[in-house]
């Protein structure tokens, strides 16, 4: 029989290995080149476990869910029983193949809610307090993008000026940077993340990226009163020099107030401390003594109003058969 054709190709590399012994065969030198790229090259693998405490409203359960239909590389996990437990996380995400942790703490005696971010199982962690939350339900915004598409992660300029903003920038990166290999993630982007500072504090905001320049744009150079197509508006975007693309915000929202940065997850030093943060328990106390207080003086000004009509009055012979002495 014949030898086939694959058959006579090796036969004729293995002859030209034996005449010359320093060069390398093809099928070594292919498989250097593929380790070597691999080797290279690793894997980016985030992925986060989300959990919350018991006593969890429902506003606060909404945003919860929000933030898992944002995050296509995030496990939820049953609610914790104990909150003063919180190291136990670390194993919680040990069992999922978690590297990353969010954990709602809600507060039922003042409807608070506290929300940490860590890295597990060695840290660092963050606790935020978390305010101003408004969930996709309650806002109808005009922006919607594809469950399990990858953001864009983007940090205003003021992250960099501080060495906490600079450590919470990275965790906040970790949790909500979807990366490529992610199993549920689409091979697609189509929404931005947004933190911005302002007055101290983190403002969370996601943006659909629509392919139409925005009608404020176009304002300018069109009335009012016409009505422009997809095709229309970027032709007008596209003379005038404008961008053509323009954001809707989809929702949630809320601003995240840094309380505490500790060293390790859930536990260690405290790297961080803000002294301008007032917990809402002793905002509470200085509003109920500042209640006793007035309650005080008010009572204080009847006594002495009292005291001042009993001078007034003429002096009254002491009747022993007084109705309010006999019914007394």
């Amino acid at each position: 029989m014949a030898p086939s054709t694959l058959a006579k190709q090796s036969l004729k590399r293995k002859r030209a290995a034996q005449d010359d012994p320093a060069a390398p065969s093809t099928s070594t030198s292919s498989t250097t080149i593929t380790t070597t790229t691999t080797a290279s090259a690793k894997p980016y693998k985030q992925r986060v476990l989300v959990t919350s405490s018991r006593g969890i409203s429902q506003r606060q359960r909404h945003l919860m869910t929000d933030l898992l239909a944002l995050l296509p590389h995030a496990k939820k996990e049953t609610k914790l029983e104990d909150k003063h437990n919180l190291p136990s996380i670390n194993e919680l995400c040990y069992l999922s193949s978690c590297n990353n942790a969010l954990f709602f703490e809600a507060r039922r005696q003042h409807n608070d809610l506290y929300l940490w971010a860590a890295k597990t199982p060695n840290g660092p962690s963050v606790r935020f307090h978390v305010l101003n939350l408004h969930t996709m339900d309650e806002m109808k915004m005009t922006g919607n993008c594809l469950k399990g598409s990858r953001p864009i992660v983007v940090f205003d300029h003021q992250f960099d000026d501080e060495p906490h903003l600079k450590l919470i920038k990275e965790v906040l990166t970790h949790t909500f940077a979807v990366p490529k290999t992610a199993r549920r993630a689409k091979p697609f982007i189509d929404h931005v993340i947004n933190f911005s500072i302002v007055d101290g504090k983190i403002w969370f905001r996601n943006y659909q990226i629509l392919d139409t320049p925005s009608a404020d744009a176009l304002a300018k150079s069109t009335s009012s009163t016409q009505a422009l197509t997809d095709a229309q508006a970027r032709k007008v975007a596209q003379k005038e020099g404008m961008p053509h693309l323009s954001l809707s915000e989809v929702g949630p929202r809320f601003v995240l107030n840094p309380v505490k940065i500790f060293e390790g997850s859930f536990n260690g030093a405290c790297l961080y401390e803000n002294k301008e943060f007032i917990p809402s328990s002793q905002r509470f106390a200085s509003a109920k003594l500042a209640r006793a207080v007035k309650y005080r003086g008010r009572k204080d000004a009847q006594a002495v109003r009292q005291v001042r009509l009993d001078e007034m009055r003429p002096g009254e012979r002491d009747d022993p058969l007084e109705k309010r002495r006999v019914f007394a």
